[in-house]
């Protein structure tokens, strides 16, 4: 989608007569993407005076095409700047531009991260990508997706022009961590401008008017063969994709309706429910390539970062390729102005998860409806009793509703193979039991074939994990969110956020959207909000002082999370008007928390109670299974 078209001209013209920020939010209100914030018009009326600069001067042609935060298909991001036009030998081009207003001074390279560098945003010194890196991933992606770009060919070329960033501190970006990036996408810093404008003038010797960019803007959306090539032999080998039992059935059955909508257009929307363990991930992953094979355009959608981040590492796990494959990976508000069977499969995974407002503007309707809108085919994993926020909206009736008001078909598969928690449907069942999820009598005495332990202190927990993690693996400790994750000492190793007498921790460190899987985590502590999604080998719980014993029943208590704590957020307030219905939903949130959490682990789950009552309660609930 082109928000603001021009040429060369007509964007000079419009910055001269100061109306280009006008002209662009004009833009943004006739296609209906939403308003603009005003850092975003603050950055138009900086970065622009320089781009002004760069093509007043040079040999520039006036009938060059011109885009301003043109949007990149089955993504939330737009490109700043795009440029087409043709070289001297009638080669067709488009230059993809990334803005950036950094001065340098705060800019730190991150090693270990690939593609991450560390400057000011946002009022503090975080964590973003390279501007090399993400010129170059909008790039990467178009040349995967957009068939004419393929067939012409058009050469698309990324660069990085960062207008006030001071070369004195180049070395930062321009480390040879970053090398195989800046080598694609070209930086340009502070007094470069000449330089960037040769870079345009020969690749731009002839204008379009345009026409290259609406080209690829209405170009069919169809995965590339090497991409295809890539993510297949990802998949191969990787034996934590294996699909077994009703996986299988249940994947073969979803890409052959996949096949069908896209080949009938006849849009459908297909169901899979699961419990946690019965491998709805694997699934996913599966379906994903799959559909790839056969030529589709396809992505995997999840609304936390965390899944999305890991099963995208775990997917490149052994190969050497430097493909970016994470425009496979996107999240569930991605698609808020997408047009109808825009892509021809989505496959959303906790689904539970999805919500209505789509994103961090609060832009969007119902993440539900736009998938099922953006998508001939759209697939649903689902877990109704993971819903752990306020604002999680998904299940089965609301998926339903949504697929018979936009005309889809509706089928519904279930995943029943437990492969988490030592293959034993009898544990699930008993955590449901203890939490007063569901009454399931038939299993408080039947023994668990399963290693299920409580421990004393959580010390001990913690150090009977880090031993398992040292035996087997990926083990993990994880807690309710009943203490401030303090984001000023994020970075301070020494700072221990979790206090329990004489056990201290820290949340997990940094920003790490991967937490779950970085080496270092295991000394850390997880909430619901990093581990959601994902298994380990032993799962550490320690059950905070949200869910209690009292007078024999369990009792929740959504007081004792902190105000930003977004799965509880606004129950505080609904409760001085109606106190029963936030307790009741605040019950519903914490406890399939907790059973979410209680189910990550596939061989064991390590278990401490900070309520004395409740950890007696449950020394005596497993007496009864532990003969």
């Amino acid at each position: 989608m082109l928000i603001y078209e021009n040429t060369v001209e007509g964007l000079l013209d419009d910055i001269e007569a100061d109306e280009l920020v006008a002209e662009i939010k004009a833009a943004f209100e006739k296609v209906g993407a939403g308003g603009v914030s005003p850092s975003e018009e603050r950055a138009w009326r900086n970065s622009f005076r320089y781009v002004e600069s760069v093509l007043l001067r040079g040999d520039i042609p006036d009938d060059v095409g011109v885009a301003i935060e043109a949007k990149i298909p089955l993504t939330d991001k737009r490109v700043d700047l795009m440029l087409s036009g043709l070289d001297d030998k009638g080669n067709e081009h488009v230059v993809v531009v990334e803005l950036k207003q950094w001065e340098g001074t705060d800019t730190e390279r991150v090693a270990g991260n690939d593609g991450v560098v560390k400057t000011y945003l946002g009022g503090r010194v975080r964590k973003t990508t390279h501007p090399s890196y993400q010129a170059w991933s909008y790039a990467n992606f178009l040349q995967d997706f957009n068939l004419e770009i393929r067939n012409r060919p058009i050469h698309v070329h990324p660069v990085a022009y960062l207008h006030n960033y001071e070369p004195e501190f180049r070395d930062e970006l321009d480390n040879q961590i970053y090398q195989k990036y800046t080598d694609e996408a070209p930086l340009f810093l502070k007094g470069e401008a000449p330089d960037f404008r040769g870079y345009l003038e020969s690749r731009l010797h002839i204008g379009d008017n345009g026409s290259i960019l609406h080209t690829i803007a209405e170009s069919e959306l169809r995965p590339s063969k090497s991409l295809q090539d890539i993510i297949l032999s990802m998949l191969n080998g990787n034996n934590e994709f294996t699909l077994l039992d009703s996986q299988k059935i249940v994947f073969e059955e979803a890409v052959k309706r996949a096949q069908n909508a896209v080949e009938t257009d006849d849009k459908q929307v297909l169901i899979i429910e699961g419990e946690p363990g019965s491998g709805k991930t694997v699934v996913a992953i599966n379906i994903l390539v799959e559909l790839l094979q056969h030529e589709m355009a396809a992505q995997y959608v999840s609304k936390n970062n965390a899944p999305r981040d890991v099963y995208e590492q775990k997917l490149r796990e052994g190969s050497m390729l430097v493909k970016d494959i994470k425009h496979l990976f996107t999240g569930s508000g991605s698609f808020v102005n997408a047009d109808s069977n825009e892509v021809d499969a989505l496959i959303a995974d906790e689904a539970h998860r999805l919500n209505e407002e789509s994103n961090f503007l609060g832009r969007g309707e119902n993440q539900i409806m736009e998938i099922i809108n953006a998508a001939q085919f759209s697939v649903f994993l689902i877990d109704e009793n993971q819903r752990v926020h306020i604002n999680d909206i998904g299940s089965k009736q609301e998926i339903r509703k949504h697929a018979h008001d936009l005309g889809a078909g509706i089928s519904e598969l279930s995943l029943d193979s437990q492969l988490r928690c030592a293959g034993s449907s009898d544990y699930i069942e008993w955590v449901d039991d203890f939490l007063e999820i569901e009454s399931t009598p038939a299993v408080r005495d039947t023994e668990l074939d399963y290693d299920i332990q409580l421990f004393d202190d959580p010390e001990s927990l913690h150090q009977a994990i880090e031993k398992q993690d040292t035996r087997v693996g990926l083990s993990r400790v994880v807690t309710g969110y009943c203490w401030e994750w303090d984001g000023d000492h994020q970075e301070d190793p020494t700072y221990m956020d979790i206090q329990i007498g004489d056990y201290e921790r820290p949340w997990n460190l940094d920003d790490r959207d991967a937490w779950a899987i970085e080496p270092g985590s295991v000394e850390e502590v997880g909430c619901i909000h990093t581990v959601q999604g994902l298994e380990f080998e032993y799962a550490g719980v320690i059950i905070a002082p949200d869910l209690r014993l009292e007078n024999g029943t369990i009792v929740t208590d959504f007081r004792e999370h902190p105000g930003q704590d977004t799965c509880v957020r606004g129950l505080k307030t609904m409760a001085d008007e109606d106190p029963d219905k936030a307790n009741s939903i605040g019950e519903e949130l914490i406890k399939n928390i907790y059973r979410t959490l209680l189910t990550r682990g596939m061989k064991g789950c390590y278990i401490y109670c900070c309520d004395e009552a409740l950890q007696e309660h449950l020394q005596t609930r497993l007496e009864r299974v532990q003969h």
